[in-house]
This record gives structure tokens, C-alpha cells and sequence, in this order.
């Protein structure tokens, strides 16, 4: 199954045209003709089955022939990481993260963070790419970095959670999570978080959580936080 994204497609379209880069990479990359059918999201639930009924690489057009509704998933995760040193790290973590599942996410820029930017077009079209190969219907929002400050001192809804490296009381996440909530993460650059910043978590209703019994990268924390949430909702 070929999925196509487009933001611009609505319930009860019937006839859509695509751009000129897109059509390109529809008709001259993935070599598709006339009487061909794609499958197209919004990013929104929304999946529609068209036929190509003018094969131009300038302007392909479809005919929308049916449309079908996804739900979402029971859960909602929101996972603050702060930016890995290299971007391909969180390149990486970007795409597999989407895979897993996640409805949400926020770089957050630490006390110990080492990059405080990143292209957020590349990393845009980075998870739309991972949520059209695990054909999810849902596109994950990447909102703008923040400090950490700022962020934690937002509402954030559901149940808030902190990993951190520190030898503190802490549960593991596994066993502090519930199925159908809504959830937030914060993960913490290659330094981990600043003694400061977990005090400040805390004294805001975060839970301290361990991933596990062995120190993680920044990146691969994050997906084993999405992992867990994934399998805790399973079924």
C-alpha cells in the first residue's frame, strides 16, 4: 500500500489536485498513469482511495472514489526530549518514535543542553514520512523548542512523568503507567537534567521514572518511553 499526505484534502472531496512537487513524485519517480488508485491521509484520521484520472507531473489529478474515518488511539503521548548534540540522533528518534506511536512533540532546551537548534523543516518532513511507512492516519504535531522552564510551568493535561539518571526514589515507568491516559514525558539532554531542573519537575506534579537498570542516550530513551506507553495500550 502507497499512503500520500496532504493537509489540504478534506471529507467529501471528490476530485483533488495535486502540487507540482508532489505530482512530480507521483507520476515521474513512482511512475504511476491514468486508471492507477493511491490512498491519501490528511494527517487528520482521514484515508481516501482516488484514481489518477491525468497523470501530469506538473498536476496529477484524482478522483476521490472512497473515504473512511480512523479513530484515534485511546491514548494521547506528548514526549519533551531535549535536542540530542547531532541531528541525525534525533533524526533517528524522530522516525521511530512515529512508528511506535506519538501524538505529540516538544524539544525542550535544558541546562545542559549542547544544541539549543535544529531545522524543523527536516524534521517535519521526517515524521511525515514515518507516519506514511507505519500507514498511521494521525500526523504527530512538532511544536517549537522551549526552555525547560517554560515548559513545565505550562498545563499540561494527564499524567507527567520525568526520566532522570539520579540516584533518587524513582518507579519504573512501566509500572507507573496506566492504559488511556494521556501522558507527558520529559527526557533530558546527554547531561541528563540539572539537579535545579528536577526539583522544579517535581515541585510541579512530575513523577521521577526510571527506564530501566543501564544508562541511556538521550535518543534511545525516548523511544523506550514511547515503547512502553505503546505496550501498556496494546490490545
Amino acid at each position: 500500500m502507497q499512503l500520500f499526505y496532504n493537509p489540504d484534502i478534506t471529507p467529501g472531496t471528490t476530485l483533488f489536485l495535486f502540487d507540482k512537487e508532489e505530482s512530480r513524485h507521483i507520476v515521474k519517480v513512482l511512475r504511476k498513469k491514468e486508471g492507477d488508485f493511491i490512498q491519501i491521509t490528511n494527517g487528520k484520521g482521514a484515508l481516501f482511495t482516488a484514481e489518477i484520472t491525468f497523470a501530469n507531473e506538473k498536476k496529477c489529478e484524482v478522483t476521490v472514489s472512497t473515504e473512511e474515518f480512523f479513530e484515534p488511539a485511546p491514548y494521547e503521548l506528548h514526549l519533551a526530549v531535549a535536542p540530542t548534540k547531532l541531528n541525525d540522533r534525533y533524526e533517528w528518534f524522530l522516525e521511530k518514535a512515529v512508528e511506535i506511536g506519538i501524538t505529540r512533540i516538544t524539544p525542550i532546551i535544558c541546562e545542559h543542553s549542547e544544541r539549543i537548534a535544529f531545522k524543523a523543516d527536516r524534521f517535519e518532513k521526517i515524521i511525515q514520512a514515518a507516519m506514511k511507512q507505519s500507514l498511521q492516519y494521525y500526523l504527530p504535531i512538532l511544536h517549537e523548542p522551549v526552555p525547560f522552564n517554560t515548559f513545565v510551568n505550562e498545563p499540561h493535561e494527564g499524567d507527567l512523568f520525568i526520566a532522570h539518571c539520579e540516584e533518587t526514589d524513582k518507579k519504573l515507568l512501566k509500572h507507573a503507567l496506566q492504559p488511556n491516559k494521556k501522558i507527558t514525558i520529559l527526557i533530558g539532554p546527554e547531561g541528563d537534567f540539572s539537579t535545579k531542573e528536577i526539583m522544579t519537575a517535581l515541585g510541579l506534579g512530575y513523577v521521577p521514572v526510571s527506564l530501566g537498570n543501564t544508562r541511556l542516550r538521550t535518543e534511545t530513551a525516548a523511544i523506550v518511553a514511547a515503547h512502553s506507553v505503546a505496550f501498556v495500550n496494546e490490545g
